[in-house]
């Protein structure tokens, strides 16, 4: 009798293996493992300076990994660049929204569109695509990022990291600086966009509370290392929680 072969399981979307990341000599993250599957919405959470962030930025190649590699959909990238990645449909939302002040929410978009590499033809419906997924962007289109408050920055933001219709959404601390409603009411749009077109998202927050409605997988990390898997409903109270900070 022949022996069951079974198939392969399809590649991680992001994966790193044995990276290594540090500054000024001073390791962040070493030898680290970690896969985003495809489809799927992940909550990253731990203390500050776990190494979050630097993993975030590193995936998007903000940050240069010393060793171990970035793979892209089971294939190891000899470069991580930014536009490499947005290119291959992956888009980050960065800590702290990254908006220019002096900018209208429209130059935004218009600058945001040409660094996504839309054709211009096409510039207009994906902005109006934009624009259903985030349709309060309308109410402040006219207006300079700096006079608005900072849940419509960060939804200018998202908006402008939707412009290249990602596969895979990277959001760095979205919650900073507002209220757990506001941030819940910027997130259920994005998670509706997720459920329709199986989008992965990789969340890194410290809200965790909120984080957690919309994630169907979380990761703790500690002083650069995963300590825990787990689903969202296994960290559902205080007390699990705390256990892990």
């Amino acid at each position: 009798m022949n022996a069951q072969v079974h198939p392969d399981p399809a590649p991680a979307l992001l994966e790193t293996r044995q990276l290594v990341v540090g500054y000024g000599g001073r390791p962040v993250l070493r030898d680290f493992d970690f896969r985003l599957l495809p489809g799927e919405v992940l909550c990253l959470i731990g203390h500050n300076g776990a190494g979050k962030s630097t993993l975030l930025k590193t995936l998007f190649g903000l940050v240069a990994r010393q060793e171990g590699q970035v793979l892209l959909d089971g294939q190891p990238l000899a470069v991580v660049e930014p536009r490499r990645l947005c290119a291959a449909g992956v888009s980050l939302v960065p800590e702290g929204r990254g908006v220019f002040p002096g900018l209208t929410v429209a130059e935004t978009m218009k600058m945001g569109l040409w660094a996504a590499g839309v054709a211009e033809g096409e510039r207009q419906a994906r902005l109006d695509w934009v624009m259903s997924v985030l349709p309060a962007l309308r109410q402040f289109y006219g207006r300079r990022a700096g006079t608005l408050s900072g849940g419509q920055q960060q939804m200018v933001s998202i908006g402008r990291a939707l412009l290249s219709r990602p596969r895979c959404l990277l959001m760095d601390e979205p919650s900073i600086g507002l209220a757990p409603k506001l941030f819940q009411d910027l997130l259920q749009p994005i998670r509706q966009l997720q459920r329709e077109t199986g989008m992965a998202i990789l969340l890194v927050e410290q809200n965790v509370k909120q984080a957690l409605k919309i994630s169907d997988r979380v990761v703790v990390m500690k002083s650069g290392a995963i300590i825990r898997e787990a689903l969202p409903a296994e960290l559902d109270d205080n007390a699990k929680l705390m256990e892990l900070y």
